[in-house]
């Protein structure tokens, strides 16, 4: 922060001191939050914020956007290198967030009422793939399928589902899946009813960059992703689609759900692509999924019920049924010592205020360079306060300690 912000809001500066604080010494393992590098911070608080550019490269509605226009495509080339795509595919990286992108492509390619597919948000589904409270489920005509009991997916379930409601879209790519998904499978299923497959890939879109995850282009029609989760980049959304989609996707977009873009965050998206295809992010991908895989086998061995038993990716659900406590209590408790986990719905759950699971992932903790060690530490403390009732603001000081030894990069 600069003086002079500290001098004109003097009691704003102070807030988002606070809050820089509190990353610093707080362990987060909520599976949708990242470390935007300094330098992403720099382009986001760029001028470029200043600048309209409703419209396309080339066709936009104001004067002025010749560097827009090159940033743009520089940021559209990036992600079709970053996942290995060619001529047959196309990207708009104007989303300013990915329920944004979820919608477009709904509008783009279906009328309202028609249907669309998506998992369940107690089976580890998003708001925006059809869930009631969502514009999705609102204007579409949202049908859901679900995991089974094991926590996998069933794709008999899903085929015999596909089959009953034929939707026009089926949607893949979830928020609390630990799991690799099969894309081709879901593929084939669309195929059988005639609908597209749209794979939403949100959350592991970072480790389908490195390689460690299953890439869906290959199987699907179209492909939406955030930045901000595994990618490491700032708070937008990025679409990618088959050709010939071109015109219903970018029309959707705009003018369809959005004006001007946010051109610091096109920016912004250009430069986290860019360390996408690094060594250095490619490491810590890697290194993201050996954390969750030594988290999880430390809570087995501390007791705790894991949906699936464990975790291919960046996080793991985990069922508290046998704990006595539930998901929401749990995230108080373990939040007084300084470690944020979220509380998530598992399958038996119907209101999700407050539901019987919580959801920790290591895509923080692991862009601040902690390893297996540190996770193994870290499952004895969520033990020590869930199982031992030991005192939180006591292992609220060791948390800070340990906070110390892997700073921020701010």
């Amino acid at each position: 922060m600069t003086k002079k912000l500290k001098k004109i809001d003097s009691r704003l500066a102070g807030l988002i001191k606070k809050e820089i604080e509190r990353q610093k010494f707080t362990i987060d393992l909520i599976p949708s939050e990242a470390i935007a590098p300094n330098e992403v911070l720099e382009v986001l608080g760029s001028p470029l914020i200043n600048k309209y550019s409703e419209g396309g490269i080339g066709r936009r509605y104001y004067p002025g956007n010749k560097y827009i226009d090159k940033i743009e495509d520089l940021a559209k080339k990036r992600a079709k290198e970053v996942f290995g795509l060619g001529k047959n595919w196309e990207v708009n990286v104007q989303l300013l967030s990915g329920t944004p992108a979820n919608l477009a492509v709904y509008f783009g390619l279906c009328n309202p009422r028609d249907k669309i597919m998506g998992m369940s948000l107690f089976s580890g589904g998003h708001l925006s793939h059809g869930h009631p409270v969502s514009l999705s489920g609102k204007i579409f005509n949202s049908v859901t399928y679900n995991s089974g009991e094991d926590g996998y997916l069933d794709f008999d379930h899903i085929e015999k589902i596909a089959k009953k409601y034929k939707p026009k879209i089926i949607i893949s790519g979830f928020s609390a899946y630990p799991r690799k998904v099969n894309f081709r499978k879901f593929y084939q299923i669309a195929k059988k009813v005639n609908a597209y497959h749209m794979a939403d890939i949100s959350h592991i879109a970072g480790l389908v960059a490195a390689g460690v995850h299953p890439s869906p282009f290959r199987y699907a029609d179209i492909v939406t992703t955030t930045c901000h989760k595994t990618l490491n980049g700032p708070r937008a959304a990025i679409i990618f689609y088959r050709k010939e989609l071109t015109g219903k996707i970018d029309k959707a977009v705009f003018p369809g759900i959005q004006g001007g873009p946010h051109n610091n965050k096109v920016a912004a998206i250009a430069l986290s692509l860019k360390i996408a295809k690094t060594a250095a992010f490619k490491n810590t991908m890697k290194q993201i999924v050996r954390n969750a895989r030594a988290l999880a086998e430390e809570l087995r061995k501390y007791g705790f019920n894991l949906i699936t038993n464990g975790t291919d990716t960046h996080l793991m659900l985990v069922d508290l049924r046998n704990k006595n406590i539930s998901g929401g209590d749990a995230e108080k408790m373990l939040e007084k010592a300084g470690i944020l986990v979220n509380r998530n719905s598992i399958f038996i759950d119907r209101k999700p205020y407050n539901p019987s699971g919580i959801r920790p992932g290591t895509v923080s903790v692991s862009f601040r360079k902690m390893k297996e060690k540190e996770m193994r530490k870290i499952a004895n403390w969520i033990a020590d306060i869930i199982d031992k009732k030991r005192n939180p603001t006591e292992v609220r000081k060791e948390v800070v300690e340990l906070c110390k030894k892997f700073p921020l990069p701010y």
